[in-house]
């Protein structure tokens, strides 16, 4: 099975051909291709091609399905003894992506 290591939004993510994938928010229209040439690794079938940092000539194509948010998580914050409570709600926005094709070099 094909797969490659992109990196995107200061992380970095294992992908195959058919994978459904949040990643950092893109500005990108859904229904629109977006293309990764940060590979930092192509595998499969046996075989693997790690970069230096990066693999010179691969690329990583992907169709942007929706704009979307994550679940809601909880910063509480509080000082024993002090009568002093904070808390607030965030909600980080995502790409929802399905990667279409691996190129290697």
């Amino acid at each position: 099975m094909k797969f490659a290591v992109i990196r995107t939004g200061g992380k970095q993510y294992r992908v195959t051909p058919d994978l459904v994938v949040k990643v950092e928010k893109l500005d990108a229209e859904p229904g629109s291709t977006v293309t990764f040439d940060q590979v930092l690794a192509v595998g499969g079938e046996g075989t693997a091609t790690i970069g230096a940092p990066l693999v010179a000539g691969a690329s990583v194509t992907a169709t942007v399905i929706a704009q979307d948010r994550l679940e809601k998580i909880i910063i509480f914050k509080k000082r024993r003894r002090q009568n002093s409570r904070r808390k607030n709600g965030h909600r980080q926005h995502v790409t929802v992506l399905r990667i279409a094709d691996i190129i290697a070099a």
